[in-house]
């Protein structure tokens, strides 16, 4: 993620508490039931969070910025819905993250196209015998197919 993205998120923190926009990120009362502002706490950077973890607003669009660097991180490429809600969980909060992440998982075309419901099912695995003597027989497994890289 960018180096600059703290300060988006500040940005979009201090946008989305301004009375015209309040109502706006305040979708179904969610900052008045599920985040009241007392539970906000000011970091040193003057970024707002809750439990350690920064609140992302609506505005600017950071959650689907965040999300989409997330998942096609060259860290962690493609990671499933639920590893990628661990990983982004432990730094940033916003109503419903988890429920946007499924989401946005299930809208990647690579994702969908490498499920392992898509794969062709596996011959059973065969257990060589075990030989008296060393180098008695010698067994060699081929994988075809793969990628260039």
């Amino acid at each position: 993620m960018g180096l600059n993205l703290p300060k988006k998120i500040l940005e979009a923190q201090t946008e989305a508490l301004k009375p015209k926009n309040l109502s706006a990120e305040d979708v179904g009362g969610t900052l008045r039931k599920d985040l009241p502002k007392e539970k906000l706490e000011p970091r040193a950077d003057g970024t707002l969070c809750l439990n350690n973890r920064s609140w992302v607003p609506c505005f600017g669009d950071l959650r689907t910025l965040i999300m989409y660097d997330s998942h096609k991180s060259k860290y962690s490429i493609h990671p499933g819905s639920d590893k990628m809600y661990q990983d982004l969980k432990q730094l940033y909060w916003w109503p419903n993250i988890k429920a946007n992440i499924a989401t946005y998982v299930s809208k990647c075309l690579t994702c969908s196209k490498v499920k392992a419901k898509h794969q062709k099912p596996s011959g059973l695995l065969v257990q060589p015998e075990i030989p008296e003597w060393k180098w008695e027989k010698i067994t060699m497994d081929f994988i075809t197919k793969l990628p260039k890289t």
